[in-house]
């Protein structure tokens, strides 16, 4: 049985007022994939894994917009986004 786990992948998006679309504000492979993850989390940022959507993201060049044709799976993305922020502070999580 083979145990090896390939380094995880991680893609950092942003959206500001008036942007045509959200872009990619950090991407990274192994080691720096972890420290997106790490530091998204100690921020409070939800961290959402989908492999498939990653990989299409890492296609994406550094602060490009994301293409037309990721714009429903990235607003799929933002409205899960949306529940989670949601339901913590309904909760008193923030």
């Amino acid at each position: 049985m083979d145990n090896f786990k390939p380094p995880p992948n991680a893609v950092a998006l942003a959206y500001q007022t008036g942007d045509s679309a959200p872009r990619i504000v950090a991407k990274g492979r192994g080691m720096i994939a972890e420290q997106i993850i790490e530091r998204a989390k100690e921020h409070g940022v939800a961290v959402h894994e989908s492999k498939e959507l990653v990989a299409l993201l890492m296609q994406v060049e550094l602060d490009d917009h994301i293409p037309p044709a990721l714009y429903r799976a990235v607003a799929e993305l933002l409205a899960w986004l949306y529940r989670v922020e949601a339901a913590q502070q309904r909760d008193g999580n923030v």
